[in-house]
């Protein structure tokens, strides 16, 4: 008990003489009944290493095993009482010695079943007299070492226990001493609290209670301390529970982590209201109840006070009602004016609000003070590309708005009706519209309601109609004056030929001259004939890429000429309905307009493909792109910007597509133009 203690106490200080003990000597137990053959084990066994000890009899050796631990036992067979055999089954049977190694030494029968024999008693070697000592010797010393292996292990296992148990004695004092400073928390809290703190168990049975409770109840501890917890609730036990513990402790039970109100009763009999507070816990597998008992007789009264005020005001409120009641009545006639006029007013906001939204025209309200943004519609947003986030409380940009008239900026302050404009998006398009603004309050506030009418595809459509108008005028004079014109220069052109082989006449370069003018009318002329109305088109289905790949030739040296170059791009589609020299005449005339408007080194792209019911003849050029003023005049008659030009090339072109009712589409930038026409697919080849 005393090691034990020590080991709590220090257990680095018993590591380290664990760690530091000195080796002892290993003891060894010789048994033999003959003396002299004990004398010559010893003498072949003495070492300073060794402990021998003897032992004449089985009884004998028993004794010194309950005395000493051996590391091995030599026994002898033959033995008069316990002979060697007996003797080695008692130290097997017992659990400390069972595992020491025993080697029998006998001189008598050699024969295998006692041999046999000494193995199933638990021998671990069978030596036969006369022995060789150094044999034995070498025998003793290995099974020593093993012992000595064995007292190792053990110490170190000692050791790592110790270790183990120096981390839980650590472990175990933090705590203690938590338990000690949580007890010494929770006594100050309790002999410092106001509320009374009584604890029982689950029969009932008070086992603690707070100084508190005497104050409150007038009880010593020891007073309440094994009575059954209903003597400070008698009441309640009365009234709620009858006579019943069960109930009590089912009602308890119910109660915990609950504020529950009672009538408590002091030790004078008086009674008291009290909040109680009941909390559940387990200690050494025993349901433990905690409750906290507070005083709320002041509580009480002041509630009882404030009762007794409510009634007096509720007889005062019966009197005001009275009053208020004809004063309501009169109220609700105004209340039901107002309302009319504020669901009038809601109406109308709705009404605005739907209106404003829903409008087709692009409308936004402006502060008039700064012309920041209050509020835009749908519309506005759609076409302008900014969203609400980027406009509101935002100064709207002047510049952005253009009158067509002066190209001043539109002055936002004045009030204007339907003043045609240009307004540029988001994204730097430029469209047409109609602005209007009027001046209105919203919540006292000036403002301005700007209400501007997209106008673009209205003028575009009156400027196509301008375009077709012409096309269609100069169509008609073309069937009918081309006749008449060429007949005349027919008659002329002949007379230059013949006036060329009389040398008397005019000269050569004269004739050459006027017959070069005259062919160059024929040819405008030609091209004017074909803007005629009533021109009929040869159509059949052919494919539109070998009309492309017959003219690329002709395309590919106009381009060589000026040190530039022809792609092509043709897709797969099916054939369609076509006019080839129609087509190849529109081909040509767009491809020399895209070679003309790039400088050396551009290319020029001839792409073919289907998309959809259509197919799409696209030619790209890498010019400078198409100026606004003159892209809204392309297709005119006589419009050109070229110095020789005579302005009916894409004239024709419109024709052409006109005929073949495919459309012309045109986008330019500052990196070239692309001019698409979309002919339509035949509905029997879609799905070719």
């Amino acid at each position: 008990m005393k090691t034990v203690t020590e080991n709590l106490m220090d257990p680095k200080g018993s590591i380290v003489k664990l760690n530091n003990t000195p080796a002892q000597k290993v003891n060894i137990l010789m048994v033999d009944d003959h003396p002299e053959n004990l004398l010559a084990l010893e003498a072949v066994l003495t070492s300073p290493n060794y402990n021998l000890i003897s032992a004449h009899s089985g009884k004998e050796a028993l004794k010194c095993m309950l005395q000493h631990d051996f590391a091995v036992i030599l026994l002898d067979v033959q033995m008069p009482g316990l002979n060697g055999f007996d003797t080695a089954k008692l130290i097997k049977a017992r659990e400390k010695t069972k595992n020491i190694p025993i080697i029998f030494i006998t001189a008598i029968s050699q024969d295998m079943e006692h041999v046999h024999q000494g193995y199933s008693v638990g021998a671990i070697d069978y030596i036969f007299k006369p022995f060789q000592p150094e044999t034995l010797k070498k025998k003793i010393e290995q099974f020593v070492k093993i012992h000595q292996n064995h007292q190792e292990n053990i110490i170190q296992t000692d050791l790592g226990h110790l270790l183990e148990l120096n981390k839980v004695n650590k472990k175990l004092d933090r705590t203690t001493l938590n338990l000690r400073r949580t007890e010494a928390l929770s006594k100050a809290i309790s002999e410092t609290i106001t509320d009374t703190i009584v604890t029982f168990d689950n029969q009932g049975s008070i086992l603690s209670v707070n100084p508190a409770a005497r104050s409150m109840f007038g009880y010593q501890a020891k007073e309440l301390v094994e009575k059954h917890v209903l003597k400070l609730f008698p009441k309640w036990e009365d009234e709620v529970l009858s006579d019943s513990s069960v109930s009590f402790l089912s009602t308890i039970r119910q109660s915990v982590g609950k504020i529950i109100e009672v009538v408590a009763c002091r030790k004078d009999k008086s009674c008291f209201y009290a909040d109680m507070l009941i909390a559940s816990t387990i200690v050494e597998d025993e349901q433990i109840f905690v409750c906290t008992i507070r005083d709320v007789t002041e509580r009480k009264q002041i509630e009882e006070v404030k009762k007794q005020r409510f009634n007096n005001l509720e007889h005062i409120v019966e009197e005001r009602t009275l009053e208020l009641t004809k004063s309501n009545e009169k109220l609700q006639i105004e209340i039901e004016e107002r309302k009319k006029i504020a669901d009038h007013l809601f109406r109308s906001q709705e009404r605005f609000r739907i209106i404003f939204e829903s409008s087709p025209c692009l409308m936004a309200i402006l502060s008039q003070k700064d012309l920041t943004f209050i509020d835009v519609n749908a519309c506005w947003t759609k076409y302008m590309g900014y969203s609400c986030d980027e406009l509101i409380h935002r100064k709207i940009n002047s510049k952005n708005f253009i009158n067509e008239a002066t190209e001043m900026y539109i002055d936002l302050n004045k009030k204007i009706r339907n003043k045609k404009i240009r307004y540029e998006t988001k994204n730097g398009e430029v469209r047409s519209g109609l602005i209007s603004t009027e001046l209105i309050d919203i919540h006292s506030e000036p403002c301005i309601l700007l209400v501007l009418t997209d106008i673009t595809d209205r003028v575009h459509l009156e400027n196509e109609m301008y375009r077709l108008d012409r096309l269609n005028l100069i169509g008609e004079m073309a069937a009918g004056i081309a006749h008449e014109i060429r007949n005349p220069m027919t008659t002329v052109q002949g007379f230059l030929q013949l006036s060329r082989n009389k040398v008397d006449n005019l000269s050569t370069n004269i004739i050459d001259l006027m017959l070069e003018e005259l062919n160059r009318a024929n040819s405008i002329i030609t091209e004017f004939l074909n803007l005629a109305k009533n021109k009929i088109s040869v159509k059949k289905k052919q494919n539109l890429n070998a009309i492309i790949e017959a003219l690329s030739p002709l395309i590919q040296a106009e381009a060589l000429r000026s040190n530039k170059q022809l792609k092509l791009e043709l897709g797969e589609f099916p054939d369609i309905s076509l006019d080839e020299k129609e087509i190849r005449q529109l081909i040509l005339n767009i491809a020399l307009n895209g070679l003309d408007a790039m400088t050396s080194n551009g290319n020029l792209t001839i792409k073919t493909y289907k998309d959809k019911q259509t197919v799409v003849l696209q030619i790209k050029d890498e010019g400078h792109g198409i100026s606004p003023e003159v892209l809204s005049k392309l297709g005119t008659p006589f419009f050109t910007t070229k110095e020789t030009g005579t302005g009916l090339g894409l004239a024709i072109c419109y024709s052409v597509a006109k005929r073949h009712d495919a459309q012309i589409e045109i986008d330019t930038g500052d990196e070239g133009t692309t001019f698409s026409a979309r002919f339509q697919l035949m509905p029997s080849l879609t799905n070719a």
